[in-house]
């Protein structure tokens, strides 16, 4: 009488058994279809648009200066100019620019009767073409909200300097070399800050003197 419920419970732990190897087989199969690479969890992250901060595209740009020219022997004097510049990539680009400054001959007419102008003040009148490279492009924060794309840059060149001394009009080579910044404030304008030193000889009282000549300026450049 007691054998037929050793029986029956034999044969529940048999198709228990039976059913638990099917379930580990079938999760067995499933785990080794499964990529390797598969991602459980996908996380839920808000992706953030990062834009990176270019010079504009535009290729010319036109641009008014205006600031202070210090030069060797004959004191500093306001300087005014324009630029034209051709940008040949995001980092080279060329630039030509003219500009005029008065200059005067006081420290001389203490010591020389009549000094050594004409007239107590000369024109100056220079122009250069010059190569310059962007060396840190980037941006300048204003606030917590304004951000404007901005550029740091070198630049040298050769040109020309015009100053008439007594009866004979000089022109000598000059050399120009310094530093720059600018940021813009519109994909078309920008504001530009130039300090350079243009480097010339001048024939002074029958003696060749190399000079140098300190400029900083203050400048609206426009883009087309």
């Amino acid at each position: 009488m007691h054998t037929k419920p050793f029986a029956f419970l034999l044969l529940i732990a048999a198709l228990w058994a039976a059913a638990t190897g099917a379930r580990a087989a079938d999760e067995k199969d499933t785990q080794e279809q499964k990529p390797a690479n598969e991602q459980v969890i996908v996380p839920q992250v808000d992706r953030r648009d990062v834009k990176v901060p270019k010079i504009p595209s535009n290729d010319f740009e036109l641009g008014l200066f205006t600031g202070t020219y210090a030069t060797q022997n004959f004191g500093s004097n306001s300087v005014s100019g324009v630029r034209l510049g051709y940008h040949v990539t995001e980092d080279f680009f060329v630039e030509g620019a003219y500009g005029q400054t008065k200059v005067s001959d006081e420290a001389f007419r203490q010591i020389l009767p009549g000094g050594i102008f004409i007239s107590a003040e000369e024109k100056l009148k220079y122009y250069n073409l010059s190569i310059g490279y962007n060396v840190l492009p980037g941006e300048v924060f204003i606030g917590r909200s304004w951000a404007k794309t901005s550029a740091l840059y070198i630049i040298g060149g050769i040109g020309n300097t015009s100053l008439r001394i007594g009866f004979d009009n000089q022109r000598k080579q000059t050399y120009n070399f310094g530093f720059g910044a600018r940021v813009f404030l519109a994909d078309w304008a920008a504001l530009q800050v130039d300090m350079r030193n243009h480097m010339f000889e001048l024939d002074l009282l029958g003696k060749r003197q190399r000079t140098q000549n300190l400029e900083m300026t203050l400048g609206a450049t426009f883009f087309f």
